[in-house]
């Protein structure tokens, strides 16, 4: 029997490395995902997207499909469930493309035009494909570029403030002795986490019970709700394993298409994406064009920073890829102005993905950063630290804490940075040409609130229930150890259910603030339930002992500061000039993070992140065909990423960065990773070659282009 005096002093969980507690299942194959639990009477559904760009739809032949042997029912304008997309979600207002099957217009390429049901997947696949839809096409444009005359500055817009200024920027930048002023181009890009998009939909006992691949079970819970105009009681999503996300999964045309096939056939649907569809219907990084303009005295103080970040968005959604906001934090000048501009196009709306507007952003400026301090003919870092601001530049805000610096200190002691010599081009080893380069990080430390619930049960473990999500980064072990030292017990006799909106409502997995949301509120209800069990005398009854929180006030309450995660990365490369081939060789990233929940988690997702800027810099690329608006190689033949012969030594450690006024202490680490490593990169490129490259990926053939130029130049 559990009672006060069994509850044993175990502290220091939190920090340490665990292996994660669902590590195991996943190994053997005993973790269930979306598209594997299985269902009695399972149908399955594939959509059917437009080969247009932009149009009408004339007609959907769909009798001879129908007639298909296994087929059920095909979806389409005209016989589909009414949906209702005038609403604010958790999210803000929902994209239109949810409202699948509502009209019959086509406003991009591979937009859902009908969904074939079938009893099997296979049936449905090929009765999909056989599927005849006729378009009355209209002209399309499809081509980004930053001088496109539909440009325009958003207003309004809730993710972000389009513009910010103060300052003069024409007599700053008149004044300065040094001037940069330079673009910077970065290309479409998309998520393709290793498990597709899935959803199966049923009705049960008059409830809609939706296993889902998602990043946050409330919020799709609650859309599909105002969607379909049903009680939010009376809709149940689950999510329990989730192969990757990285800001593509929310909610998207498919868990639509299962409820409306699931309402309209009365038995379970599943509807799975393929790799090609994912490409239009989930997001994706918009394309950037980024002008930056640096004014600096001599000495290298900043008195002008300009930079003004054009991005795509689709003309049914507006979406910002918010690349300026990092100057609004890392520098200040006298001058300070960011803009954000956008261009409607016929193409899929693009989404959050992994650090959206950091990860570009951080390219163009501190690619600027290092050109700036080679006309200064200062050190790079010794430029970041000379522009060290003691506040927000933009907010007027006081860090809650900042130590990029200490970043900085730490890893050029690990890397060697002492010994760099800063001319271009002057090291070699064989036919390789060696650089290294440096850049800052940050990214927004958030908190959102979250509910959760905490049993003391009568077999002395304790239950965590909170609608978390684990997307791969191993949220259920990192909230066995918070509750662990919350309780004061070992985390074996922790237990974590997650992913389930009957768990009531909290965070999703983004923005880098799950983790800290979470573990306020665990924290919180394992708190009083502490408090309770030592005030208790008895054992505990059958049913438990349960304690809740809710941090709605708490969140509410927390001073308003500049809350940030900071890091420095470095990079060492090798180039080969007559291949045009850039070999990462190392890759080092020092962060400072808040409190480290499970150091062992930490450092893979901090790894993750360093391995995707790394792809980002040479390697990702999506390509569009403007003659039908589709991408050319929708698949991982033809969108490339980095593999594992392409990846160098890697680490990634942490200073310490504690923060007395935030009573978890916790800093979000998930988008931190890759804000940076591409300006590294491209830093290093330069200081082996002497060449610049402003645009991603840098390409062999774009190295060599580079290198003709500069044989012509100099010849």
């Amino acid at each position: 029997m559990l009672t006060t005096t069994t509850i044993a002093a175990v502290t220091g969980s939190v920090g340490s490395a665990h292996t994660r507690v669902e590590g195991r299942d996943k190994v053997t194959g005993a973790a269930r995902y979306a598209g594997e639990i299985r269902f009695a009477e399972l149908a399955h559904g594939w959509l059917v997207l437009s080969t247009v760009a932009r149009g009408r739809i004339r007609s959907v032949e769909d009798a001879p499909v129908l007639a298909m042997p296994g087929v059920l029912t095909v979806l389409r304008h005209g016989n589909a469930p009414r949906v209702d997309t005038d609403y604010v979600g958790m999210m803000g207002r929902p994209n239109p493309v949810l409202g699948i099957f509502q009209h019959d217009r086509v406003p991009f390429a591979g937009w859902p035009v009908a969904l074939v049901v079938a009893e099997t997947s296979e049936q449905a696949r090929e009765a999909a494909e056989a599927l005849v839809v006729r378009y009355d096409e209209e002209p399309h444009d499809v081509a980004f570029r930053a001088g496109h005359p539909g440009a325009y500055t958003p207003e309004n817009n809730p993710m972000v403030q389009a513009e910010t200024e103060k300052g003069n920027m024409r007599a700053q930048l008149g004044a300065c002795a040094v001037v940069v002023d330079e673009e910077y181009t970065t290309p479409e890009e998309h998520h393709n986490p290793m498990e597709p998009h899935a959803a199966t939909a049923r009705w049960d006992g008059g409830r809609l019970d939706v296993l889902d691949s998602n990043q946050g079970s409330s919020w799709v819970a609650s859309d599909l709700a105002q969607l379909f105009s049903l009680d939010p009681a009376s809709v149940r999503v689950r999510s329990e394993h989730v192969g990757g996300g990285f800001g593509s999964k929310g909610l998207s045309p498919h868990q639509v298409a299962a409820v409306m096939a699931t309402t309209v056939l009365h038995r379970p649907v599943r509807v799975v994406l393929t790799r090609r569809q994912m490409f239009s219907l989930v997001g994706f990084r918009s394309p950037t064009a980024q002008r930056i303009r640096l004014g600096a005295d001599a000495d290298g103080r900043l008195r002008a920073f300009d930079h003004r970040a054009h991005s795509l968005t689709s003309t049914v959604h507006e979406f910002i890829e918010s690349s300026a906001v990092l100057g609004r934090v890392m520098y200040d000048a006298d001058a300070h102005h960011t803009l954000h501009r956008l261009v409607r196009l016929d193409v899929p709306t693009p989404a959050w993905m992994r650090a959206p507007g950091e990860a570009p952003g951080s390219f163009a400026l501190e690619s600027a950063l290092d050109e700036l301090a080679e006309k200064c003919a200062m050190d790079p870092i010794a430029l970041r630290a000379r522009n060290e601001p003691e506040k927000g530049p933009v907010s007027g805000l006081q860090f809650s804490s900042r130590n990029v610096l200490t970043c900085f200190e730490e890893g050029a002691r690990r890397f060697g940075w002492a010994q760099r010599d800063p001319r271009p081009g002057v090291r070699r080893e064989g036919r390789w040409l060696l650089g290294t380069g440096t850049a800052a990080a940050t990214y927004p430390s958030g908190v959102a609130p979250s509910t959760a619930a905490v049993t003391a049960e009568p077999d002395q473990t304790f239950t965590v229930r909170i609608n978390a999500a684990d997307i791969g980064t191993g949220a259920r072990t990192a909230m066995a150890l918070v509750a662990a030292d919350a309780l004061e017990v070992d985390p074996g006799r922790i237990r974590v259910r997650i992913a389930d909106s009957d768990l009531g409502p909290a965070m999703f997995a983004g923005g880098s603030m799950g983790t800290r949301s979470w573990a306020w509120a665990v924290t919180a209800a394992a708190d009083e339930l502490r408090e309770r069990l030592a005030a208790r005398e008895g054992a505990i009854p059958p049913e438990g002992i349960t304690a809740r929180s809710d941090t709605t006030e708490a969140v509410g309450a927390l001073a308003k500061k500049e809350r940030h995660t900071f890091g420095a990365q470095f990079a060492e490369v090798a180039v080969d000039t007559a291949t045009g081939e850039v070999r990462v060789r190392r890759l080092l990233g020092i962060y400072a993070a808040g409190t480290i929940v499970n150091s062992l988690t930490a450092r893979s997702q901090l790894i993750g992140g360093m391995t995707w800027g790394l792809s980002m810099a040479l390697h990702e690329e999506a390509v569009r065909d403007r003659a039908d608006g589709g991408h050319i190689g929708a698949d991982l033949a033809g969108y490339h990423v980095a593999t594992h012969a392409d990846v160098p030594l890697i680490e990634a450690d942490w200073v310490d960065d504690p923060d007395p006024d935030d009573p978890v202490g916790i800093k979000g680490i998930g988008e931190i990773g890759i804000v940076g490593v591409a300006a590294a990169i491209a830093n290093a490129v330069w200081h082996a070659t002497g060449t610049r490259h402003r645009d991603l990926p840098i390409r062999p053939d774009r190295v060599l282009c580079a290198a003709d130029e500069t044989r012509h130049r100099t010849a």
